[in-house]
């Protein structure tokens, strides 16, 4: 990508070389990512990603589920999670058909489904579908037919692993039914927790991530697309308190991610130094973290976006 290269979301004209980025996992075509971002609205782009980094790294490492005894362990923080995304989402009323981009391990649309909804989930790297819940395997820009008229559509933090996030979203508007909403969420690289970590900021995740959002980038995008914005938050507490506590972390040691990559099982090169200094700090990170993303959230610099959308005149 040059750097006179079009923003994928604003559409400026001028992305300046920035900085660059070690990948996070090692599975990665490459050791390091150069990031260009935009003089316009501040979002950032991830260059050279290979289609074995955007199609192969989602499976295994820190996508794996922990360990039996572990993933126990972690149940009353994954429900705290899970109720921090419902507050988010807003009300959904029973009966309402809603879609899901990206919907991972189906968690969200099952709780839906429960509540009388009628769901359908899109996650090409799904495992095998639980039943009574519609999970189909296709990338977002081939909906197809099968998606449309939905009540509320979700994308919670899949643009960011879009190239061409634009043409996701645009997939995403035609199975909007008139009267429906967006929700999308992204991680925010105007948060104070992005600012702290720099190179090292655990929501960066380089390749995975081929765009790095700020708000003024997400909104720019949203509105480009049809959709009229009628929610802005930053309130995300799961992505949010992990980010700030990892983020500081990273700030201690060699390799990236390490307490978090421990609970996946992802060690491969981690030196033992790192292992003894995320062990010592968790805690005080943990601390410190949740009070600087406390403020940061009610200074609307949180480590994620939630964004409300609506056809534009609807």
């Amino acid at each position: 990508m040059a750097a006179s290269a079009v923003c994928v979301a604003c559409r400026g004209t001028v992305m300046e070389p920035w900085q660059s980025v070690r990948r996070a996992d090692r599975r990665a075509t490459a050791p390091l990512y150069r990031l260009y971002r935009c003089r316009s609205c501040g979002t950032a782009v991830t260059v050279g990603r290979s289609r074995g980094d955007a199609t192969s790294l989602y499976r295994g490492g820190v996508y794996a589920r922990p360990p039996a005894a572990i993933d126990l362990l972690l149940d009353p923080l994954r429900r705290l999670g899970h109720a921090a995304v419902l507050r988010a989402l807003g009300p959904v009323a029973s009966g309402a058909r809603v879609i899901e981009i990206g919907s991972g391990d189906g968690w969200l649309i099952r709780r839906l489904a429960d509540q009388g909804c009628t769901v359908v989930g899109i996650e090409p790297y799904a495992a095998q579908g639980e039943a009574g819940v519609e999970v189909v395997d296709a990338p977002v820009e081939a909906l197809g037919a099968f998606a449309e008229g939905a009540d509320v559509v979700v994308l919670w933090h899949v643009l960011e692993h879009l190239d061409d996030p634009e043409l996701g979203l645009r997939s995403a508007v035609e199975a909007l039914g008139r009267h429906g909403r967006i929700v999308i969420s992204v991680p925010n690289l105007d948060s104070l927790q992005a600012r702290i970590g720099g190179r090292r900021w655990f929501h960066l995740d380089v390749p995975r991530h081929a765009v790095h959002f700020t708000r003024c980038g997400l909104v720019r995008l949203i509105e480009r697309c049809g959709l009229s914005v009628t929610r802005v938050g930053d309130v995300v507490l799961d992505q949010n308190l992990l980010g700030a506590t990892q983020t500081l972390l990273n700030r201690l040691t060699r390799e990236q991610n390490v307490a978090f990559r421990t609970l996946k099982r992802d060690v491969a090169g981690v030196p033992a130094r790192d292992f003894l200094v995320s062990a010592a700090a968790i805690v005080p990170a943990a601390v410190a973290g949740s009070l600087l993303e406390t403020a940061a959230m009610v200074t609307g610099r949180g480590g994620a976006l939630v964004v409300h959308a609506e056809r534009a005149g609807a």
